[in-house]
């Protein structure tokens, strides 16, 4: 079956039902009769702009939701730095069996806080959800929505006017797979004396898996090429992913699979994004090439993402790209278009990609008329930029 799309951006579906891990599907009669879906979302505001994104993107996915024929039952949940400092809980085995088996899906705000040194509250919850429900697939869209956003038009580059007939407006499109639950983050390591010694850690099924998802992902969708990036020429454990990209690009006819070194692909990114439609890499890699890609294409202010764990029970973690920014916390200017592009996609997982669709149009329609925060050149508030998106559906 298909996935369904938002927009050109579409997840790799998780099979739901069955098994430990279901998330809750509840269906209430409506009084005409009809069947509305009910989910239940577990929301972890965090830390720094992250409570001030979700609050006011939530709205947004209820009106959306709405407007399709689903409702959202939010659950808040307390943890974050506060929470952290005040009982030195990160998340509890409690907190995360509740979440791994009694809702439908995740949506996280950000997290950090400087009071915290080494951000462990940070480390404990994000990267415990991702490895703890083995959600290896961090999927990362990088599309641009509005042409004036991208730093790569010729008039800023020569001064030139946008509208010019030769000014250049690339077609920004493409998806990030980056492999979740190894690497360098799994934090395995020593020092001894003056040595700071970090392990990287390629298993054959870890690097199996978020190739062949990439792929089924391009198979699906009509994608020519899937690019796979490491730094082979300089680190010989990356020799599996060659070696293993190979074999499982021979079982996809009709996908071109090309390597890149990951200094050459950032490069290439730059200078010509447009040839680029999926690409693969490794856990830090991919961290570091979709914050390339998201500077592409406006900023981490639109960097939606989704953590999934495909063939799967579950719904998956959904947050925004972007960091908890405590400079901005309180000041009511942080973008939230993000969050909103992270509830698209949580929709679309949740198999509802006509609202998933709508909102990716809402938020398209916000950024037409000027209504912007100013982290993409406008003045606007992030409750007011919220309610144009929450208008314009």
């Amino acid at each position: 079956m298909r996935p369904a799309t938002v927009g050109r951006a579409a997840l790799p579906r998780v099979r739901r039902g069955g098994g430990r891990g279901v998330a809750l599907l509840r269906e209430l009669r409506a009084g005409d009769g009809l069947r509305v879906k009910r989910y239940k979302i577990a929301v972890i505001p965090g830390d720094g702009i992250g409570p001030e994104v979700i609050e006011a993107a939530m709205p947004v996915l209820d009106r959306a939701a709405a407007k399709h024929g689903f409702t959202l039952a939010w659950e808040r949940l307390p943890y974050c730095a506060d929470h952290y400092l005040k009982t030195g809980e990160t998340l509890p085995d409690a907190a995360f069996g509740h979440l791994r088996d009694d809702v439908d899906a995740i949506f996280l705000g950000a997290l950090g806080d400087p009071r915290v040194p080494g951000n462990e509250h940070a480390r404990d919850i994000l990267l415990g959800l991702r490895f703890r429900l083995d959600l290896y697939v961090n999927f990362r869209p990088v599309q641009l929505l509005h042409p004036d956003l991208t730093p790569l038009r010729a008039d800023r580059r020569t001064g030139g006017q946008p509208d010019s007939p030769t000014a250049r407006r690339p077609q920004i499109d493409f998806v990030i797979f980056r492999e979740n639950t190894e690497g360098v983050y799994l934090g395995r390591g020593r020092i001894e004396g003056d040595q700071y010694i970090a392990e990287e850690v390629n298993t054959a099924k870890g690097v199996e898996r978020i190739i062949r998802a990439a792929f089924d992902w391009a198979k699906a969708h009509g994608k020519a090429r899937v690019t796979m990036s490491d730094k082979a020429n300089a680190v010989p454990a990356h020799r599996i992913w060659q070696e293993t990209f190979r074999r499982v690009a021979a079982q996809y006819v009709g996908i071109e699979a090309e390597h890149r070194y990951v200094d050459a692909l950032a490069m290439e990114l730059v200078r010509e994004p447009e040839r680029f439609a999926v690409i693969v890499t490794n856990n830090l890699y991919g961290d570091i090439l979709s914050d390339l890609g998201a500077a592409l294409v406006g900023g981490l202010g639109l960097a939606p993402s989704a953590n999934l764990h495909p063939g799967r029970s579950g719904g998956g973690l959904f947050e925004p790209v972007h960091g908890s920014a405590p400079a901005l916390a309180g000041k009511g200017i942080a973008n939230p278009l993000a969050a909103i592009l992270t509830g698209a996609l949580m929709f679309e997982q949740l198999g509802h990609p006509d609202a998933a669709r709508d909102l990716e149009r809402a938020v398209k329609e916000t950024l037409r008329a000027g209504v912007r925060t100013s982290d993409i050149g406008g003045a606007a508030t992030t409750e007011q930029v919220a309610q144009a998106t929450q208008e314009h559906l």
